[in-house]
């Protein structure tokens, strides 16, 4: 627990947890909360995605922009707020059952050095990362880290190994976005022993191992990256939860590590895997489901009062899959844990 505040900070609890920090003025809550170690959910840390949405108990904040459809005015008349643009005007009391007791991995800047670029698609490249010598990097399989780019901006891609595997390095999946300003850089012109600064761990996605619950694991795209990682978390630790995989592509070749979740399926008897492909063509010949990968899931899984779900990917998905689950398929609210990949030209739009 912190220790009393000094000036006109403000106490802030999380219930709960029962666990408290400090915020300053003007500074965001999941700003304050990452600064003193304490794992709040959150994904773009931008307003546009609602990961980290919560309930505020008690206590009087106010909001910077944020999108509308991370925050309604409807929720927010609800005491529902956005922890990464509101900021404390008085002592606060949240609820979020996802912060845990134990505390979060040290977030450190480093230097790292491009180890191998591997063509996994047309379009995504699996990137490893070289950490620096008898350096030590934690963090749970699913968080993410960001690249520091030279002109103050950020890039922000999930881990896409499990902790006990990064010792080999860091690997990335990465998508090329055309005109995309770091990923043009990774397709055209980054090559092996370049150095990148990082700086993570970061996210609060990751498997809540104090559930019996069986999983649903649902991806589209480069959402698959850190959902690898948690499948070889649970493969380490022996986690026998039944686990179902659904990873959506608008094509076949979306799915560019299908042969390694195949192989998965020996080693994992509890792990079922439904890839989805929406727009195939006559050429893909294509034989597998079809359609939007959240919907496959419902077909399969009307009921999912009973289970876990962590959804990755575009935020189209995971909208998509936080609103049908809850409202259509029972899945409680606070059983749903997502990291959806807010791109710069997504934010943009909006």
């Amino acid at each position: 627990m912190s220790s009393a505040p000094a000036g006109p900070e403000f106490r802030v609890t999380i219930e709960p947890s029962g666990r408290q920090f400090h915020a300053r003025p003007g500074e965001t809550l999941l700003a304050a909360a990452i600064r003193q170690g304490i794992g709040l959910p959150y994904g773009c840390k931008d307003g546009a995605c609602g990961s980290c949405k919560c309930l505020k108990l008690s206590g009087s904040v106010s909001h910077g922009p944020h999108q509308a459809k991370a925050l309604s005015a409807e929720e927010e008349a609800a005491q529902q707020i956005l922890t990464c643009c509101a900021t404390a005007h008085s002592d606060v009391v949240l609820e979020s059952r996802q912060v845990a007791l134990e505390g979060a991995f040290a977030i450190r800047k480093m230097p790292t050095r491009v180890k191998s670029l591997e063509r996994r698609s047309p379009d995504v490249m699996r990137v490893q990362l070289q950490l620096p010598a008898n350096d030590r990097f934690g963090y749970r399989a699913g968080q993410y880290i960001d690249f520091l780019l030279r002109d103050g901006s950020r890039r922000s891609y999930s881990m896409a190994n499990a902790p006990h595997l990064a010792d080999e390095g860091l690997e990335l999946h990465i998508r090329h976005m055309p005109g995309g300003k770091f990923t043009d850089l990774v397709f055209r012109s980054m090559k092996e022993k370049d150095i990148l600064r990082i700086e993570g761990p970061f996210g609060s996605f990751y498997l809540r191992e104090d559930s019996a619950k069986p999983i649903i694991l649902l991806a589209s795209g480069t959402g698959f990256a850190p959902i690898k990682a948690v499948l070889e978390h649970m493969q380490l630790q022996g986690i026998n939860r039944p686990v179902t995989l659904y990873w959506g592509g608008r094509r076949p070749a979306d799915l560019y590590l299908d042969g390694w979740v195949q192989a998965q399926l020996a080693a994992m008897p509890q792990l079922q895997y439904v890839p989805v492909v929406s727009d195939a063509l006559p050429e893909d010949n294509w034989a597998g489901r079809t359609g939007f990968v959240h919907r496959a899931v419902l077909q399969d899984f009307p009921d999912l009062s009973g289970h876990q779900v962590y959804a990755c990917g575009a935020p189209i998905v995971v909208d998509s899959a936080r609103a049908d689950f809850t409202r259509q398929a029972a899945l409680p609210a606070d059983e749903f844990f997502a990291d959806s990949f807010t791109s710069e030209a997504d934010k943009a739009r909006a």
